[in-house]
């Protein structure tokens, strides 16, 4: 890939495709594609293959998504599969059709089975039940797998997919009801802090800014109080959703973007398989991670949790090894990038 060959990143405002851009630019790339939702519906057939007709770009990054927490996925099910199921039909098969040299396909570690041994390795796919509260978003992730693959094995494309582990960093999804666990658990700490401090003027902004109800503008403060606390938002204690049990392994965006170059650059990469995970190779307990970021944000109150509501998979741990021997390993620690995620937070807010 030469530095004026034409990218095409999908997704390029999300937490993936954002970060993949910036690399690119560090890196020299100059002639990079993007588009807005308003600008190239993704679900629409005829709209993709019109831009990659008139395009026809030479490298295709596929990480625009509908993606979210267990509460959006359980919610929302239909929206999941097909959004996620549309976007990879139109782009994939767009690409085949005007000659596209390479894509990389982003999926997610919630493609494995629910119960598959740990850690999670390749050819776990498909030999179990998924989990049920975020099945529809896995079912069509593994499609857009298994379409990459046939189209590899049948037009001779050169198709790669990647699974990458929970991720985060800046320009992630920080909405209460619709975020993953991380970006929840910072926004939740920090929002308790201010509460803390009677920093009002503080959560009227970050709610305003941060949120799509419009009615957040009007709320007066105890209103404002009061639906934090339907939250678990509390001054002096944060409730979090399950027992804490689970373990759950994150990469920074980042270290997934170098991923996915590294990957984009390499000459044989069709020989790692039909996926390759990618990850950091450990994993923590999300009672000790929500301990981590409570130290982070400075929020000194107590932290409990909700057993009613559901915890997941009890473990997604990636074996990482395919992906390491080929060269490529993530750099950047957990309590480092949580540092770096909170202080971007801050700045946005």
């Amino acid at each position: 890939m030469n530095k004026s060959d034409k990218i095409y990143v999908a997704g390029h405002r999300g937490l993936v495709g954002s970060a993949i851009v910036r690399l690119l630019e560090q890196k020299g790339f100059h002639n990079i594609v993007t588009r807005s939702h308003g600008e190239l519906d993704l679900n629409r057939q005829e709209q993709v293959e019109a831009f990659f007709k008139s395009e026809r770009p030479g490298y295709v990054f596929l990480a625009a998504a509908r993606v979210g927490g267990i509460g959006a996925n359980s919610e929302f099910p239909a929206r999941f599969i097909y959004d996620n199921l549309a976007i990879a039909l139109n782009i994939i098969h767009s690409a085949k059709i005007f000659g596209t040299a390479k894509l990389i396909n982003l999926g997610s570690s919630c493609v494995y089975p629910k119960l598959a041994p740990q850690p999670l390795k390749e050819e776990y796919l498909l030999s179990g039940p998924l989990e049920p509260t975020n099945e529809a978003y896995a079912v069509a992730k593994i499609a857009a797998i298994k379409m990459c693959r046939h189209y590899n094995s049948e037009y001779g494309t050169n198709f790669i997919s990647l699974m990458p582990t929970n991720l985060y960093g800046p320009g992630d999804n920080f909405d209460l009801a619709g975020s993953h666990v991380l970006a929840a658990l910072i926004r939740k700490f920090h929002l308790a802090r201010l509460l803390s401090l009677n920093d009002l003027k503080g959560i009227h902004r970050d709610l305003c800014h941060r949120s799509k109800d419009s009615a957040y503008h009007s709320m007066t403060d105890r209103k404002l109080v009061s639906e934090l606390g339907n939250q678990g938002i509390f001054s002096d204690r944060v409730v979090l959703w399950g027992t804490g049990a689970p373990f759950r392994e994150f990469l920074h965006v980042d270290d997934l973007a170098a991923a996915c170059l590294f990957l984009m650059q390499a000459p044989d990469s069709l020989s790692i398989g039909e996926i390759i995970n990618v990850g950091v190779g450990k994993d923590i307990a999300i009672d000790e991670l929500a301990e981590l970021i409570r130290s982070i944000v400075s929020f000194e109150g107590k932290i409990s949790f909700d057993n009613s509501r559901p915890d997941g998979t009890p473990r997604k741990l990636l074996d990482i090894s395919r992906i390491l021997k080929l060269g490529w390993k993530p750099g950047i620690a957990l309590k480092e990038g949580l540092a770096a995620t909170y202080s971007w937070y801050c700045r946005y807010c």
